[in-house]
């Protein structure tokens, strides 16, 4: 039986200057065929909003769709660690309903981590649910949840009392007992100097070439999202032709007749 990672090997990984491979995933298949080719971490992020429901942003998505989504991805993976975003308004609230939600998502859907967003305005958050042993992924930079604080979704980090907050905030949800930290939209130098000085792994999305790992969602990597195209992501491969086409295929074949055929039929 193969060896699922945990968050010491994430860390060791640091230690050693091996660099963390992190994609998202909803679903069965795409968690199965991340896992055979060697992820490190599957998230499963609260993304699946805006690219796979459909929703303008990430803000409307549910702790029970976090928990649906979480569980094929589990089933899916033998190798890779499981960490599950918890959504807006999920652990906002107070640190009895926090703890609580986090404690479902281990619990139900079974990850093996939470990841919030959030700096030192959610330490005592992260302090409060890894207390009760449920390792934490913290997010700090450019936070989806906190669009509308923002305007929008803008780079984090150029004006100097914005990047000294961004230290500020990395440091407290290390000392919080965050295992690791995504870095995200903030600039290449800020995010190399975070990365230098924390002693847990730094993901990057968006937060350039110096962080400890990257992580970026499938959608996006692979051509299937074009409801927008940030500067940070690289298409690896364009499947949403592939697909158009078969389908294309498949329609023409119905309406020919020449599917099914006498090798699609039974006797």
């Amino acid at each position: 039986m193969k060896k699922r990672k945990t968050i010491l090997d994430v860390a060791g990984m640091k230690d050693s200057g091996e660099k963390i491979s992190v994609l998202t995933a909803y679903d069965y298949p795409f968690a199965q065929l991340m896992d055979q080719v060697g992820i490190d971490i599957i998230l499963v992020g609260d993304s699946v909003g805006s690219v796979f429901s459909g929703y303008e942003n990430t803000l409307p998505v549910t702790l029970d769709e976090m928990i649906y989504h979480t569980r094929p991805v589990v089933l899916a993976s033998e190798q890779a660690l499981i960490v599950t975003d918890m959504p807006f308004m999920s652990y906002q609230v107070d640190l009895s309903e926090a703890r609580r939600n986090a404690g479902r998502l281990i619990k139900e859907a079974g990850a093996q981590a939470v990841k919030l967003e959030g700096g030192e305005n959610l330490a005592e958050t992260i302090a409060a649910i890894t207390a009760i042993d449920i390792p934490v992924m913290a997010h700090i930079g450019l936070t989806p949840q906190s669009i509308h604080r923002m305007g929008g979704f803008k780079v984090q980090g150029r004006q100097e009392a914005q990047a000294e907050q961004i230290m500020t905030d990395a440091r407290a949800v290390e000392e919080a007992g965050a295992f690791a930290v995504v870095l995200e939209g903030i600039p290449a130098k800020l995010a190399a100097q975070v990365s230098a000085e924390l002693s847990i792994p730094t993901i990057g999305i968006g937060a350039g070439p110096d962080c400890d790992g990257q992580v970026l969602v499938i959608h996006d990597i692979l051509g299937l999202c074009d409801k927008y195209s940030p500067k940070f992501v690289k298409r690896f491969a364009d499947v949403r032709q592939i697909i158009s086409d078969g389908i294309g295929t498949y329609i023409n074949e119905v309406k020919t007749g020449v599917f099914p055929g006498e090798e699609h039929s039974f006797k």
